[in-house]
């Protein structure tokens, strides 16, 4: 059996070979990693319900399809994106070429999540073999059964020479980090992210990480308050809450609050029935140790439970829960609550809110739900986030012409369409000259002179109309 250090000498080798460099080679393996997901939806389905109850509703829309529509925008783009971008020039340059090219940066090393185990593991790899890189998959031990099958799976479709799947838990993963990469992305925690941080810096890997936080919810009071409630709950009790860009808690004023919780109560009902640990619209936790998780937190909190609360260690079972009185010191406002907790924390003004928001870390996702676009705007303009979206949650980052990340503790770089691709690659400076205008070219030359100095100023400094503009991204 191939040892992880040999697998990453063989990528390696594939990649110094010029293999993944021509278009019509990516192009293959895009094509190949489409025909993967189409040919197994359903081993995919089973994997995803094996491992977290996920619904088939769910996984198609935020596994199957996500990544489907992300093959074909990359498919469609790819030769666009690798062509030269021709910038602005002086006088000095004017009969240069001058332009930024892409090129892959190398093997680069891909560390997926459970909560999402197949979107989260290639999507990013599109943008690494977009790129022209060769790629290490590490999936999560976590959601074992798509592990499995992602490593039966990828090296049938895509080419063995410049893809590897690596599995194991965090000792395989200590193991696979002190190899070199020439990039690393990461999925996760912010815990597990400052571990590979430090493994990276050893070899002074750069790297991306898409971590989560508490993505804020901000309501005011001119809203429909039941699409309101529906859009809240659909975003929060998604995958059960597992998602890094769920809202992670709502600011609203009290009267909002009286209104909310009866629209959100019809809401739950009308969408997981009065029993929702019977309806099959429901996922559950993905593993005993985060549902006790979610358990503990919820034991702790001082606030008040309102709606759900139940829970069943056997079945990983939780149901969606609303909690109310909750203050900032609260436990369930220490960390990321990544499960379907919902907690409700009520704010005089908008102005309150604001604050509040920007006194915490900043989010993956801030969300803001108001029937007034100057409330919108101002939330929008006063606060930082890695995504913002207005009356809905989530779907932002089903755009692939959005860039997805994070900014500051919700994570470094982006990916999805295009930004996936510039992620990947290194965007290299160039300019072909010539021999002509050697004459010229004397000015610089020692032994220096006053007036010459002059002259290369002149021709080096902006003029009108000599600039153009430069190709942007």
């Amino acid at each position: 059996m191939e040892s992880q250090s040999e697998a990453v000498n063989r990528l390696q080798a594939a990649f110094r070979s010029g293999l993944t460099i021509p278009e019509k080679f990516r192009q293959m393996q895009l094509s190949k990693l489409t025909s993967l997901i189409k040919d197994n939806e359903q081993l995919i389905l089973d994997a995803l319900h094996k491992d977290s109850a996920k619904p088939k509703f769910e996984a198609v829309l935020s596994e199957i399809d996500l990544v489907i529509n992300e093959l074909h925008y990359a498919i469609h783009n790819l030769r666009s994106w690798m062509q030269p971008d021709y910038v602005g020039k002086n006088l000095a340059t004017k009969l240069d070429d001058c332009f930024v090219r892409r090129e892959p940066l190398g093997v680069v090393l891909i560390i997926g999540a459970w909560n999402y185990p197949l979107q989260l593991t290639l999507l990013p790899m599109i943008g690494a073999i977009a790129a022209g890189n060769c790629v290490v998959i590490k999936p999560s031990e976590v959601s074992g059964a798509m592990e499995k099958l992602l490593a039966e799976l990828i090296p049938k479709y895509i080419c063995q020479d410049c893809c590897a799947v690596i599995c194991g838990g965090a000792e395989e993963t200590e193991t696979l980090l002190k190899n070199r990469f020439d990039h690393i992305f990461y999925t996760g925690s912010q815990r597990v992210a400052r571990i590979i941080l430090q493994a990276a810096a050893i070899h002074l890997t750069p790297v991306t990480l898409e971590l989560g936080g508490k993505c804020p919810c901000l309501i005011s009071e001119e809203v429909d308050i039941l699409a309101a409630a529906h859009r809240l709950a659909w975003a929060k009790f998604f995958n059960t809450g597992q998602s890094c860009v769920a809202p992670d808690y709502v600011l609203c004023s009290q009267a909002t609050c009286d209104a909310l919780l009866p629209a959100l109560q019809q809401t739950l009902e009308d969408f997981y029935t009065k029993d929702p640990q019977k309806c099959p619209d429901l996922g559950r936790i993905i593993s005993d140790r985060h549902w006790t998780r979610l358990t503990d937190l919820l034991q702790k909190s001082q606030g008040r439970v309102v709606l759900g609360g139940q829970s069943n260690q056997s079945e990983k079972y939780f149901a969606p829960t609303v909690i109310v009185d909750v203050k900032e010191d609260d436990a369930l406002m220490e960390e990321e609550i990544f499960g379907p907790i919902l907690p409700i924390l009520t704010i005089e003004s908008l102005e309150e809110g604001i604050s509040f928001i920007n006194r915490k870390e900043k989010p993956l996702a801030l969300y803001v739900f108001s029937d007034k676009s100057s409330v919108v705007t101002k939330v929008l303009e006063q606060t930082s986030s890695g995504g913002f979206c207005s009356n809905d949650g989530i779907v932002h980052m089903t755009l692939p012409g959005l860039p997805f990340g994070g900014v500051g503790a919700s994570g470094w770089g982006s990916y999805h369409g295009r930004w996936g691709f510039e992620t990947f690659s290194h965007r290299r400076s160039c300019m072909l000259r010539g021999w002509a205008l050697e004459r010229i070219n004397t000015l610089r030359y020692p032994p220096y002179q006053e007036n010459n100095l002059g002259w290369l100023r002149w021709t080096i400094s902006p003029k009108k109309n000599v600039f153009n503009n430069c190709s942007l991204m």
